[in-house]
């Protein structure tokens, strides 16, 4: 339960590490990376998505 709090932490200030962090999967990293860069918030709710799913 603590490891999910800090997962959601990371997902609204840091997303990609978030992301890399839950899925351990690169190409899952790369997209939350380009969301982010899109814009905070796409990349934030893509973070968010994959930590809560």
């Amino acid at each position: 339960m603590d490891n999910k709090v800090v997962l959601i932490i990371l997902a609204i200030l840091l997303p990609p590490l978030a992301a890399f962090l839950k899925t351990k999967d690169i190409v899952q990293t790369i997209i939350t990376v380009v969301l982010w860069c899109l814009g905070g918030i796409p990349g934030m709710a893509y973070a968010l998505w994959l930590v809560l799913k």
